[in-house]
């Protein structure tokens, strides 16, 4: 069930994306709070296996990372209900984020058997109107990580977020198959800074096709 806009204007359905700790429920929220939208998060604390997988990533990949695939696919399938977009919807992830993961963590055997059921389920994902991809560096990542004090993410390595990190700007470097708004998170604060996340909304109700980059107002560039 794919749908894409011609513009953004009038989206229906937003999602924002981007590396563990980068911020996508923070600001999915105040969006969805400013935008009178419908919430949809992601709930990966309830992944039994994921604390576990941080442990022993060899040993608990596998069930992780079906676990996310099945739970994903339930949650989009109650969200493509008739009625979802009588008004926004805005959701804090991509259902094509579980492939990223997928291909970062499963041995070749693996990937074939999850890509059997990835394909029966792809097709039945609703696409967004818009897709807000968030950057930062791997340092400030594993500094908000650190900052939320998640009992399962505890044992993160910083490899292993630098290496996530890069397989997501990797995929949004070649990502066309919705409006992208990019935005680096670095240097800027939705939470605090009242006219950062002011600004980026008149980006968002503004956007058009294809890619683009946003510039705070703040820093004087636009």
């Amino acid at each position: 069930m794919n749908r894409k806009s011609d513009t953004t204007s009038h989206a229906k359905y937003i999602v924002t994306e981007g590396p563990i700790g980068v911020g996508k429920t923070s600001l999915t929220s105040l969006l969805a709070e400013k935008l009178g939208a419908q919430l949809i998060l992601e709930r990966a604390e309830d992944n039994p296996f994921l604390a576990d997988f941080y442990n022993n990533p060899e040993r608990y990949r596998f069930q992780t990372q079906m676990f996310f695939l099945l739970s994903r696919f339930v949650q989009q399938r109650e969200i493509a209900q008739p009625d979802l977009f009588t008004r926004i919807t805005i959701s804090d992830y991509l259902f094509d984020k579980d492939r990223i993961f997928a291909y970062l963590n499963l041995d070749e055997n693996e990937l074939a058997l999850y890509e059997q059921f990835y394909k029966i389920i792809e097709p039945k994902i609703v696409r967004p109107d818009l897709v807000i991809f968030l950057q930062a560096d791997t340092e400030t990542l594993l500094r908000r990580i650190k900052l939320r004090a998640r009992p399962f993410e505890k044992e993160v390595s910083h490899d292993y977020i630098a290496t996530v990190n890069e397989a997501y700007n990797h995929f949004f470097f070649r990502y066309s198959e919705t409006p992208l708004l990019v935005i680096n998170t670095s240097d800027i604060d939705f939470v605090r800074r009242q006219d950062d996340l002011d600004d980026l909304l008149r980006q968002i109700l503004s956007m058009k096709q294809g890619t683009q980059y946003y510039v705070p107002t703040s820093r004087g560039k636009k």
